[in-house]
C-alpha cells in the first residue's frame, strides 16, 4: 500500500513539473526560400526567414518608421549618415563580432553587385568610411533625409564576403535562428537555447491542414483558404490566432502590351472586379480593401497628430461602365487577357473567381497556373500581360519609386511592368507621398486588391507566436513547445 502511494505521488509530482522543450518545432510553409542571401532576396518567405538569420543596422515600429536596431545613427549633415553599433556588440553564428568593417563590406557589395535586385536601391552612396570598429560613416551623393530607412539588409561577415562566399545556401549571420542544414527541409536553431525550427514545404492547403491535426507539424501560417481556417477553429486540439493584415495584393499589368497601356482599359479591369465578394467569401478574416501599396495606419498617410489623411476610395465592381471604358479606348470586345499565377489552390481560386465577373464586362480571362519557380521567373523577365503577387513586409515609402519610378525598370528596381509617369516621378522625388498615391491610384499602374488578414493555426502545445500585419515569422525567435 505504501508502494502504491509512493508511486501516485510521483506520478502527481511529475504532472508538476515544467515539461522540456521538444527538440523540433515543425512549421509548415507554401513556399520554401529561393535565396537565403539578404542581397539578392526578393521572394516573401526568403525576406522573412532572412530577417531571422540576419540583423540590419535599423528595424521599423509600428507606423513604420525606422528604429535603431544593429546600430543607432546621427546626421553629421545632410550628406553623411553616423552609425555606431549598439553594445553590447552583436556576434556572428560563426562567432565573430559584428563590426563597422562588415557593415562597410554588405554595402559596399551591394553597390558593386550588377545582379543584385537592391543594388539600385544604394546607388546614392559615394562611399562608406570606418571611424572605428563600432562606428561607419555613409557619404551620400545627394541629400536624403530617409536614408537610415534604407538600411535594412542583413550585416554579412566581411572575412566571407571577401571570400565569395555562398550565403545564398549557407547563411551566416547575426540572427536569433542559424541554419543547421537545408534538403528536404530547412532547419534552424535558435542561439539562446538550441531549440530546432525546421520549415517543411507542404504546397496542398488540405494536406497543410491534415498534417497540422494528425501532429506532423507544429504550426502553419496563412495561404489557407477560409472554409480551412474556420475547421481549425473547431478543433479542440487547434488554436487559431487572428490579426489585421498589412502586406499589398495587387494584379500587375504589363505597360508594354498595346491595351494595358491605355488608362481607361485598366480603369475597365478596376471596374470589373469584386473585391468585396472576393473577400467576403474566400479570404480570411480581418482582410481588408486596399488602395495603395502602404496601408492607412503607415506614417506617410498620418498626420503629425497621427491622423489618417488617406483618402483612396476603392474601385467599386460596375461592369456595365468597366465594357463601357473598353468600348471608349476602342476595344473590340470580348478583350483577351492572359493573367499569370502561381499553382497555389487559393491563387488560382481568386484567377478563376476573377475570371467570372470579368465577363459580364467584356473581358475573357484565360488563367496560366505556373510552378512558383516559372511563375516568379516570368514575372521578373516581363513575360506577362497580367500577374497576381503580393508585396510582403514593405516599410518603407521608397518603395513606391523601386516598383513604379521609371529609373527602376529591372535590373534597377521592381517596375515589371515598366510603366513610365513623368509626374508621378517628380511627385516621388519631392517625396509628396499623399501627392503620389493619389497619382498611382489615378493612373492605375496596378489593379489594387486587399490587405490580407493574418492568422496562425498551431496546436496548443505551442506558446509565444502571434501573427503579425505583414506576416512576418519573426516569434519563431521566441516561439516554445510545451508538451501539457
Amino acid at each position: 500500500m505504501k508502494r502504491l502511494t509512493i508511486i501516485f505521488i510521483l506520478i502527481v509530482l511529475a504532472a508538476c513539473v515544467k515539461p522540456e522543450i521538444d527538440t523540433e518545432i515543425r512549421f509548415a510553409v507554401t513556399t520554401m526560400p529561393l535565396n537565403l542571401d539578404p542581397r539578392y532576396a526578393t521572394d516573401a518567405a526568403s525576406a522573412r526567414v532572412n530577417r531571422l538569420l540576419y540583423q540590419s543596422l535599423v528595424y521599423f515600429d509600428a507606423q513604420s518608421k525606422a528604429v535603431p536596431s544593429l546600430a543607432s545613427w546621427v546626421v553629421v549633415s545632410p550628406l553623411e549618415y553616423q552609425f555606431k553599433l549598439q553594445v553590447p556588440r552583436a556576434l556572428f553564428h560563426n562567432q565573430t563580432p559584428v563590426t563597422a568593417y562588415d557593415v562597410k563590406a554588405t554595402y559596399d557589395s551591394l553597390m558593386t553587385l550588377k545582379d543584385s535586385p537592391h543594388a539600385a536601391e544604394f546607388s546614392n552612396i559615394a562611399h562608406i568610411e570606418v571611424i572605428d570598429n563600432d562606428t561607419v560613416l555613409f557619404h551620400l551623393k545627394h541629400a536624403d533625409k530617409d536614408f537610415p530607412a534604407k538600411l535594412i539588409i542583413g550585416i554579412l561577415p566581411n572575412a566571407l564576403i571577401a571570400k565569395s562566399h555562398d550565403f545564398s545556401h549557407d547563411a551566416v549571420g547575426s540572427g536569433p535562428l542559424k541554419l543547421m542544414g537545408w534538403q528536404n527541409k530547412l532547419t534552424l536553431k535558435r542561439s539562446q537555447d538550441n531549440q530546432l525550427i525546421s520549415l517543411v514545404e507542404v504546397k496542398d492547403p488540405t494536406v497543410r491542414v491534415l498534417k497540422l491535426l494528425d501532429g506532423e507539424i507544429d504550426l502553419l501560417q496563412g495561404d489557407l483558404p477560409p472554409e480551412l481556417v474556420k475547421y481549425l477553429q473547431t478543433k479542440p486540439e487547434i488554436n487559431v490566432k487572428t490579426n489585421i493584415g498589412e502586406n499589398f495584393s495587387y494584379l500587375g499589368l504589363n505597360m508594354q502590351d498595346a491595351a494595358l497601356n491605355n488608362q481607361k482599359v485598366r480603369l475597365a479591369i478596376a471596374h470589373a472586379i469584386d473585391r468585396k465578394a472576393i473577400i467576403q467569401k474566400v479570404m480570411v478574416p480581418n482582410t481588408r480593401l486596399a488602395a495603395a501599396i502602404l496601408p492607412p495606419e503607415h506614417f506617410t498617410n498620418l498626420s503629425d497628430n497621427n491622423q489618417s489623411h488617406f483618402n483612396l476610395i476603392p474601385y467599386d465592381y460596375n461592369p456595365d461602365l468597366a465594357k463601357k471604358l473598353l468600348l471608349e479606348a476602342g476595344i473590340k470586345l470580348p478583350l483577351k487577357l492572359i493573367y499569370k499565377t502561381s499553382t497555389d489552390a487559393q491563387r488560382v481560386r481568386f484567377a478563376t473567381i476573377m475570371q467570372a465577373q470579368m465577363q459580364p464586362a467584356g473581358i475573357d480571362l484565360e488563367i496560366r497556373s505556373l510552378d512558383w519557380g516559372t511563375f516568379f521567373e516570368d514575372v521578373k523577365q516581363g513575360n506577362f500581360q497580367l500577374f497576381g503577387l503580393t508585396w510582403v513586409g514593405i516599410k518603407t515609402p521608397d518603395i513606391y519609386a523601386k516598383a513604379l519610378g521609371s529609373a527602376s525598370f529591372p535590373p534597377n528596381g521592381f517596375n515589371r511592368g515598366r510603366y513610365a509617369d513623368k509626374t508621378l516621378d517628380e511627385l516621388l522625388a519631392k517625396e509628396d507621398w499623399q501627392s503620389a498615391t493619389a497619382r498611382i491610384h489615378n493612373q492605375l499602374p496596378y489593379i489594387p486588391l486587399w490587405y490580407e488578414g493574418q492568422f496562425v493555426a498551431m496546436r496548443k502545445k505551442i506558446q509565444n507566436y502571434l501573427p503579425k500585419p505583414d506576416g512576418n515569422w519573426d516569434d519563431l525567435a521566441t516561439i516554445s513547445n510545451y508538451a501539457h
